[in-house]
């Protein structure tokens, strides 16, 4: 198979050809068809993540067609159209049996624990309580954009944040997911103010229905700014970039007893940020953190899409080639373009 490989961190990965990936006895193989391009993959090519051994094969946000089928599997058969959550369950340890596979204690994380989907193949691991069944009608760019930033971005507004309608929601850094928690704050009837230092990507933000923007790049006080636009302070802020500055804004932009929700990677120099306690002790906050979404919480998520009332698709930029995904990782820090970059030429 065709795939993408670096053999040391930040050096630049190449376009090899790879024997094909067999099955797992309890899982699949997946032909891709769309990957997308991460931040979360570059955390990794720059060497933030310690589950990646090298030489290594990127890629977690994926789509396609089972290929081939572990001789364990009983829910999958080859030609099912598929996607998979960036964190899989192991299914037995205390974690997965009260349903919450993204935080298992033995997951396991294509891209990461193993060879990722910057490939023509992918092994998906446990295949009958992770993969997710994919509705006809819904194309294979953009399944692949929803694999991490779009559904991590709905667990964190839908069920740590607990939005409600009428709400204010601030959102820290409009990338994927900054973009994708705005349409899913306002298809819930929140309210969202939009920060970002892209006049472009602050563009796309009111278009997807933000009702204020700010460019941190020039307002001085960004917390107070979204205190004052909000009438006190946003009920929920989410910190979509993974920052300090980002971080600590949000915490700092909420009213009393409102809720952080941690999304953005915090990695490198930003792994320890100045934490604002007095505040949050003093006012009540809540702060969590949001890491994926199980696989049996896709149905909701789904429904709305079905609905018309979530259009992901919006949020799909450019279509590249599997060998132009090397540039497009190794540009992840410079944020260039506006959206989720998928790969979709194999």
């Amino acid at each position: 198979m065709k795939a993408i490989l670096y053999e040391a961190f930040s050096a630049p990965p190449k376009l090899v050809s790879l024997p094909d990936p067999t099955p797992e006895p309890h899982g699949v193989v997946v032909e891709v068809r769309a990957t997308g391009v991460c931040r979360s993959d570059w955390h990794g090519w720059v060497g933030h993540d310690t589950d990646i051994e090298l030489p290594h094969v990127p890629g977690h946000e994926l789509a396609g067609v089972i290929a081939a089928v572990g001789r364990d599997v009983t829910r999958w058969r080859v030609g099912d159209r598929v996607t998979v959550p960036f964190v899989g369950g192991c299914g037995h340890c205390p974690e997965c049996h009260a349903g919450h596979q993204q935080v298992c204690d033995n997951q396991f994380q294509p891209g990461f624990t193993h060879w990722g989907s910057f490939a023509q193949f992918v092994s998906i691991h446990r295949a009958d309580l992770n993969l997710v069944a994919l509705p006809e009608t819904l194309d294979f760019a953009t399944a692949a954009s929803l694999g991490c930033r779009f559904v991590t971005s709905f667990r964190a507004v839908v069920d740590q944040g607990r939005v409600s309608a009428g709400q204010w929601l601030a959102v820290h850094g409009c990338g994927g997911v900054g973009l994708s928690a705005i349409m899913i704050a306002v298809a819930s009837g929140a309210r969202v103010v939009a920060v970002d230092i892209s006049e472009a990507a602050l563009g796309l933000a009111r278009e997807l229905g933000a009702e204020a923007v700010i460019n941190a790049g020039e307002v001085e006080d960004v917390a107070g700014a979204v205190r004052e636009i909000t009438g006190g302070g946003a009920h929920v802020s989410l910190d979509a970039l993974g920052a300090v500055s980002t971080c600590v804004n949000s915490i700092n932009s909420l009213r009393k007893r409102g809720r952080h929700i941690q999304v953005g990677l915090m990695a490198g120099d930003h792994s320890f940020p100045p934490v604002p306690m007095g505040r949050v002790i003093s006012h009540e906050l809540e702060i969590y953190g949001s890491h994926g979404m199980q696989a049996h919480r896709y149905g909701a998520m789904l429904e709305m899409i079905l609905a018309g009332r979530l259009s992901p698709e919006k949020l799909v930029g450019r279509q590249i080639s599997l060998e132009q995904s090397i540039e497009a990782l190794m540009g992840m820090d410079r944020f260039e373009g506006v959206g989720v970059t998928v790969v979709t030429e194999f």
